[in-house]
């Protein structure tokens, strides 16, 4: 087995298929190859896994690309197509022929399918791994590899531990169809092999192929790559993860507003640890994560954890950059773009604001009475609230304001000064003055608000309800 590659010349890759949008699972997959080759200076790789040409579209690939951007996963140089490398692909097929790694199959369709019909349970075992070259047919044949019979295949896995894999257990696997178009397996370890690829971090779903492509880096003479499979991401009960279990796709997180350092942070947590450490910084994360890290057993997708992890990230995230993620977020959903006025209400009330929010939607939920214009449209308990007693109370707050210095202290003090007029508690005055500044009962601190809005925009907007 080859050493483990120096830090310095670390290379991973993400590999995904251009077949539909990116997965959760992927994006993670994604994510760990970034981590791991980001935090030790190393290159981190994206290739397009687009053989499958009935079902790789241009609007998939698009997709994967859009999605690794908006998760803030940089790839070196330009994405690799495999489909791109296939004459290379049939040439290594070829040189392993030439080197006696590999041997002709003559054997049809038919005449495989009769022969495991009556070897049931066992691999194929060509009859033409063997033969006299003197017997060669003149007709189309594929070229298949001339795999170990006996002993055991062992990977030595950073996440699993040593796998072993019995070699009668396995087939010659076709490298080129008759047809001349090399297999998957068979692209996989070539691409690897040419982009320097030093370690392989996927879903151990892909274990049993690592199996047949260490074959193929041994026939070759190639210095195998590290091999971390790591387990899969199952739902909240434990099966499988698939849309019963809610948002699936990576897009579907961004359209239920997570930040995007929210997701990175969740999805590294998400079947790898650092100690009992869940809340972390992008900078963090690049240096702990490390392979031994990452547990055996399936991660499960958890909401609740996932809001968590949002809501720190939100609270903690500065000004500037929490907009940025809420122009990304309206976008992301086809809603309008912030005005410069609405940007200007709504910047000053942030640090309020993001201190309860969990996710970008509920931000701006809470940060509506920025958002609206007069006359302020009101819900039906706001309606409510502004009875004639009500209307009284902020005509009186309103001159009470007027010329006040606009700090929140002063304007506090003005309601209070207006509670003990009318007899009541703050509450009875903040009620009518929450329907007035955003149209609904439910909003942050009536004070808050006064100060994001300013003096004009507030004074106009108690006037319009005062009686």
């Amino acid at each position: 087995m080859p050493d483990t590659p120096s830090a310095a010349a670390i290379v991973t890759r993400f590999a995904p298929s251009p077949t539909g949008y990116l997965h959760i699972g992927g994006a993670r997959t994604a994510l760990f190859n970034w981590l791991y080759a980001r935090g030790r200076g190393g290159k981190f790789l994206l290739r397009i896994e687009d053989t499958d040409r009935a079902r790789s579209t241009d609007e998939a690939t698009q997709a994967l690309l859009l999605g690794l951007e908006w998760l803030g996963l940089d790839w070196d140089g330009e994405p690799v197509s495999q489909f791109a490398g296939a004459a290379r692909h049939a040439e290594v097929a070829r040189q392993m022929l030439d080197q006696g790694a590999a041997y002709r199959c003559y054997s049809t369709p038919e005449e495989i399918a009769a022969w495991r019909e009556s070897h049931p349970r066992q691999p194929f075992q060509s009859p033409w791994r063997d033969a006299d070259p003197a017997t060669w047919p003149d007709a189309p044949y594929a070229i298949r590899l001339r795999a170990p019979r006996e002993g055991e295949t062992v990977i030595s896995d950073a996440v699993q531990g040593e796998v072993r894999f019995a070699n009668d257990q396995l087939d010659d696997m076709v490298l080129l169809r008759s047809d001349g178009t090399p297999v998957y397996m068979l692209a996989v370890v070539v691409d690897d092999h040419d982009m320097g690829v030093t370690h392989v971090i996927r879903g151990d779903d892909h274990l049993t192929n690592a199996a047949r492509q260490v074959q193929v880096f041994d026939a070759m003479g190639w210095a195998r790559p590290v091999f971390a499979h790591i387990p899969l991401i199952h739902g909240e009960d434990g099966k499988k993860l698939s849309k019963r279990h809610g948002a699936v796709g990576l897009h579907e997180f961004a359209a239920l507003g997570y930040p995007a350092e929210a997701m990175r942070n969740y999805l590294a947590r998400l079947g790898w640890s650092h100690g009992d450490d869940e809340l972390f910084t992008d900078a963090q994360a690049l240096e702990w994560f490390d392979l031994p890290g990452i547990g055996r057993a399936p991660a499960r997708l958890d909401f609740k954890k996932l809001e968590h992890v949002s809501g720190w990230h939100i609270g903690n995230m500065a000004d500037a950059a929490l907009l940025a993620e809420l122009d990304g977020f309206l976008s992301e959903t086809g809603q309008p773009a912030l005005t410069e006025g609405q940007r200007a209400w709504l910047e000053p009330a942030l640090n309020i604001l993001k201190e309860k929010a969990k996710t970008l939607p509920a931000l701006l939920d809470q940060g509506r009475f920025a958002l609206i214009q007069r006359p302020v449209e009101m819900d039906e308990k706001a309606d409510k609230a502004l009875d004639s007693v009500s209307r009284g109370m902020l005509k009186s707050l309103t001159a009470a304001v007027q010329h006040a210095s606009w700090s929140r202290d002063d304007l506090e003090g003005a309601a209070k000064a207006v509670a003990e007029e009318y007899g009541v508690g703050l509450g009875k005055v903040a009620a009518p003055m929450r329907a007035a500044l955003a149209g609904r009962t439910s909003t942050p601190s009536v004070f808050d608000m006064m100060t994001a809005l300013g003096r004009d925009e507030t004074l106009a907007r108690l006037t319009d309800q005062a009686g």
